[in-house]
């Protein structure tokens, strides 16, 4: 598969034009640290949308950490899959540890990225959850379900590229999934850009205070 993007902005550009529906709803868009904030940022300022982020940790298998086992959510609830869980025999105590452990680093990092800053009201509204692309699906999974607690109106999914698999895991979920493509070759979402460079907090930072001074509505909207 040939390089699709040729960076996040860009792909954060093309996923604005097939979200461009949504325009006139009343939208939240969340990114997901860190490379997915710029890509979302994209979007958000295509809709005119409030930006913010949606932090959630992957739980890793013991003797693979890139193999998720779950994730949890920016509330502390961890997720499981539990039949990957039962799968591989991996201990509840491990998993008990682990979410504890996962669940202050998701506080921590919110911390670090947003300060003190009230998070955005997300009841009743659009909230579209953007992600620079999805390997498994288990990250952007626990986003959605944290989102879901707040009552918005709908969860929509965005991504520039998935495999076929995650995004139909991940359509059982969101009440819509846009994905701009779907190869059948897939070993690592870095493969389907030209520059996909290692993103750091104080980057996302400073994309937060960007759209902070920019957005016409307070910051508790």
């Amino acid at each position: 598969m040939s390089i699709l993007f040729s960076n996040r902005e860009e792909a954060g550009d093309m996923l604005a034009g097939a979200l461009g529906v949504l325009k006139d709803e009343d939208v939240v868009v969340l990114g997901i640290p860190r490379g997915g904030v710029v890509v979302a940022r994209q979007v958000a300022k295509a809709l005119g949308a409030r930006l913010d982020v949606i932090v959630t940790k992957k739980i890793g298998a013991p003797e693979e950490p890139e193999f998720a086992l779950g994730a949890v959510t920016q509330e502390g609830e961890t997720i499981l899959n539990e039949q990957v869980v039962r799968l591989l025999g991996v201990k509840r105590s491990y998993m008990k540890s682990e979410g504890e452990r996962l669940a202050k680093e998701v506080k921590d990092r919110m911390t670090r990225l947003r300060g003190d800053s009230p998070y955005p009201n997300l009841k009743g509204r659009v909230v579209i959850i953007v992600d620079d692309g999805v390997a498994t699906g288990s990250t952007v999974s626990a986003a959605v379900m944290s989102a879901r607690k707040q009552e918005p109106s709908s969860v929509v999914v965005a991504v520039p590229v998935a495999p076929r698999e995650a995004v139909e895991e991940l359509s059982k979920m969101a009440d819509r999934v846009v994905c701009l493509a779907t190869p059948e070759q897939f070993f690592a979402i870095g493969q389907f850009y030209e520059d996909f460079s290692q993103v750091e907090d104080e980057e996302v930072r400073a994309i937060l205070r960007e759209q902070e001074r920019d957005r016409p509505e307070t910051s508790t909207s």
